[in-house]
């Protein structure tokens, strides 16, 4: 007869916590603001060659995107 022991991951009571608050009424808002803000950046990301730069720094990265 062979015994097998079966665990959780060690992380797994976390995970099961983030999941739980993730379904919370408030989190729910803030997840549908963070749907729409992930959405535009990707596009800027995609589409208009913003997924990366070569500059260093924030002041020069809005000087070359004209960002103020």
């Amino acid at each position: 007869m062979v015994l097998i022991v079966i665990s959780r991951h060690i992380w797994q009571d976390s995970l099961d916590e983030a999941e739980h608050l993730r379904h919370t009424y408030c989190n729910k808002q803030i997840y549908e603001k963070r749907k729409s803000i992930e959405r535009v950046f990707g596009d800027l990301k995609e589409k208009h060659g913003l997924r990366w730069t070569t500059l260093r720094g924030k002041s020069k990265v809005a000087v070359r995107f004209f960002i103020f």
